[in-house]
């Protein structure tokens, strides 16, 4: 598998080059025709230029690109017209299109994004400028909320360090006076599944209030069909212990309902305002799962089914007063989710049923977020705007978990209890100063403080606890060689770090479901448990980009950077004394194991056709490629990479209106490269390239109706994973048994989602 994959990865490396190669050919094309200096834009009214808060323009209202080129903090602006320009359903479905951004799992099945291939946890989520509420899902958001998307590649103080690999920030839509319905109605189908949803928005007000109302209820069915193979082998005798091929299909359906709303009342003439904006989601679902096994002694046949449903309430609320030079703000994130669910899975053996299975659990988190941040103008000079930020957050958080599992109706964690409790407490002051130094320089400096608290309480008598705190400093650099061309140069210099989840800390033992309590396990079938003295990763790192901006829009961009990460987090399996069981068990849990090194290329390019060649279509061309590379410190290559990261991702994308037809035509090509990765001296994991194909076309009948035909995944493949894990058993204490090393390889189908909508405007 190994010579395959490097096989391959050699013959990626080559494509990889050209692929790379591309946006710089275009931008050497076109920086031979120096571009005109730029229009004067109008000047933010309360907003510094590294803010990555919603800017208010005296006067009108800047472009996505303006927006970008003018923050000294390096970011990505993605607007109105790029959001709806594939009409997606689902906010997951814009995200991944994305520069650097990628979403796990099987193609057209993502999860939540990532930045720069880095695994869960790396990226931070804003909505408005706000962490995501705990429990909070992207799927409660859909397309036709969202007024823009900034992605932060470097972190600042006021959005916060909880970013090593970068930050999304979600914008709501505005609400404005013009009275505007917004209707789609859309069906999708995909393997002989058929969904569907409806979606409304409505915008109106006067002269004191503003707001957008948004609302949707879908249905989602899918089904997803997979194959594997496990081969157990004694390496001291050579002998294949064990052969197991599996084949399943997976049924899965969901419905939900979800209410978002932004009202906005102005107070004064000077920007006074109070906004308030709830937002709530409610969605109801399952699957059944059916499997086939040959080749193992415990099981032939399975049957999984699950059920859920996962309510999620908010409200957010802002107070704006400004107070002669300085801009007061403050906010109040108030929330809460309730996740109920169960599940049973039945094995069955020659026809004879094996032991049965069964989980439930009822999770019930409120949390309460408030912040206060001031703005204070030092100088309003268009060459020597001068501001400073300063503010401070506390946050709480309460879980209570409800959690009981059995194996034939024997209860498997009985010390522990059936509840868990947690409480979490996060405090934070920052300040940073933004100033344009001159014509050709600005700096954005800052510093932030972090402290976070979380505290467990069980039946068991435990009371696991964790506490720690980070100071990050953070440097932001622009530098415009010469301000008549719209030519930069970026730099940041920045501290970062990942804190651990409140699971990963606390979390009450799991058992593997295969292997009950009263006996042992195997090491690849851990149970799993938290792990209260992990410490968090902190990183530091340095970003170098080179950006120009084209006359009529369009840009080229190059970014350089680089992380060193220390107490790196990774799941960590061992043989452990117990107290669930009256023998060893093999246990994974969260650990500490040292440093790691992960630096990259990103590289950007938007422009029209037609600006490269001279009477060409006016055809909107964007590409975006990215090469990641990574080292963990304490572990043997080749292929000590960080989980996860991939060595590269690219996207290419088109659209373009028809001279003298209503239909507009468009499409993407996503790859992600494929790797292999050593996550300890004795286990490995292999994930398979992957490729994504978008297409769309839009017939608009009027400036009112439009009729759109989408396309996700087309030409699917299937997507490979798989595993090697080498290891002496002792699961048959005293005596522990051979040398064993595992093979596991897993194919997962994907399938073309088609979706039919009308789009009306009221």
């Amino acid at each position: 598998m190994q010579h395959a994959q490097s096989k391959r990865r050699g013959a990626l490396q080559r494509q990889l080059a050209v692929l790379a190669a591309t946006p710089l050919l275009i931008g050497s094309v076109l920086a031979q025709t120096p571009a005109p200096p730029p229009p004067a834009a109008p000047a933010p009214a309360a907003s510094a230029p590294g803010n990555a808060q919603r800017i208010e323009i005296t006067g009108g209202r800047t472009t996505d690109t303006d927006q970008r080129r003018m923050s000294t903090a390096a970011k990505i602006v993605i607007g109105r017209e790029d959001i709806e320009k594939y009409g997606d359903a689902t906010l997951g479905e814009v995200l991944r299109r994305l520069p650097g951004v990628s979403t796990p799992g099987a193609p057209g099945r993502g999860g939540p994004p990532r930045m720069r291939g880095l695994g869960g946890g790396f990226t931070q989520i804003l909505i408005d400028g706000q962490r995501v509420p705990p429990g909070f899902s992207l799927d409660s958001l859909t397309p036709e909320q969202l007024e823009r998307i900034e992605i932060l590649r470097a972190p600042t103080a006021e959005t916060g360090a909880r970013a090593i690999a970068g930050t999304i920030n979600i914008i709501t839509r505005d609400g404005f006076r013009r009275r505007l319905n917004e209707v789609r109605i859309g069906t999708g189908y995909e393997n002989g599944k058929v969904g569907g949803g409806l979606f409304w928005s409505h915008n109106d007000g006067d002269e004191k209030l503003t707001y957008n109302l948004n609302a949707g209820l879908f249905k989602r069915n899918n089904r997803s069909e997979s194959r594997s193979r496990t081969v157990d082998e004694n390496l001291d005798t050579g002998t294949v212990v064990q052969d197991q091929s599996s084949t399943s299909v997976q049924d899965d359906h969901r419905v939900g309902l979800n209410f978002n709303a932004r009202l906005q009342w102005r107070l004064s003439e000077t920007g006074d305002a109070l906004v308030l904006m709830p937002n709530l989601f409610i969605s109801d679902g399952g699957s059944k799962r059916n499997g086939l096994t040959t080749g193992n002694p415990l099981f032939d046949a399975t049957y999984n089914q699950s059920d859920n449903t996962f309510s999620n309430a908010r409200l957010m609320t802002q107070w704006r007063k400004r107070l002669g030079d300085t801009r007061l703000e403050l906010n109040a994130n108030l929330g809460g989710f309730a996740s109920d669910g169960s599940s049973i899975r039945r094995d069955l053996l020659a026809g004879a049923l094996r032991p049965v299975a069964d989980d439930t659990n009822k999770t019930r988190e409120n949390s309460g977020n408030f912040t206060i941040k001031a703005t204070r103008l030092l100088g309003t000079a268009p060459a020597a705007e001068h501001s400073l930020v300063y503010g401070g957050e506390f946050e709480i958080v309460q879980r209570d978990e409800t959690r009981t599992s059995r194996i034939d109706g024997v209860a498997q964690l009985g010390e522990f209890g059936d509840e868990l409790k947690a409480k979490t407490l996060r405090t934070a002051a920052y300040i940073q100063d933004e100033w344009n130094l001159s014509p050709k320089w600005a700096v954005h400096a800052g510093l932030r403080w972090e402290g976070i608290r979380t505290q467990g309480t069980g039946q068991g008598g435990t009371r696991p606890e964790n506490s720690s705190s980070v100071a990050t400093p953070l440097v932001h650099l622009l530098w415009k060689p010469n301000p008549a061309r719209r030519e930069q140069v970026r730099m940041s210099f920045t501290r970062s770090y990942r804190s651990p989840e409140t699971a990963q800390l606390i979390a009450r033992p799991s058992v593997n479901s295969r292997y009950p309590v009263a006996g042992p396990n195997v090491p690849t079938a851990p149970d799993s448990a938290g792990n209260p003295n992990l410490k968090p990763e902190l990183a530091n790192g340095i970003d170098i980009a080179y950006e120009r901006y084209f006359d009529g829009g369009g840009l080229l961009s190059a970014n350089l950077f680089a992380r060193r990460i220390d107490n790196l987090m990774r799941n960590v399996t061992a043989l452990e004394t117990v107290s669930w069981s009256p023998v060893q068990r093999y246990v994974s849990r969260r650990q500490n194991i040292g440093q790691a090194m992960t630096y990259g290329l990103e590289l950007e390019a938007k422009y029209r056709l037609d600006q490269l060649i001279k009477d060409a279509l006016r055809v909107e061309m964007r590409h975006n490629v990215s090469v990641y590379r990574s080292r963990v410190d304490g572990i043997p290559g080749p292929d000590n990479r960080l989980d996860q990261q991939a060595p590269w991702l690219a996207n290419f994308g088109a659209d373009y209106r028809l001279r003298g037809m209503p239909l507009t035509l468009g499409g993407t090509v996503g790859l992600t490269g494929g790797y292999d990765s050593r996550l300890a001296l004795d286990r490995s994991t292999s994930t398979d390239r992957k490729r994504v194909i978008d297409v769309f076309g839009l017939w608009t009948f009027s400036p009112a109706v439009g009729l759109r035909l989408l396309a996700s995944n087309l030409a699917p493949q299937d997507y490979e994973t798989g595993s090697v894990f080498t290891a002496a058993r002792t699961d048959i204490a005293p005596n522990p048994t051979p040398t064993l090393r595992e093979t596991q390889r897993s194919v997962q189908a994907s399938d073309t989602n088609w979706q039919l909508r009308l789009e009306l405007k009221l």
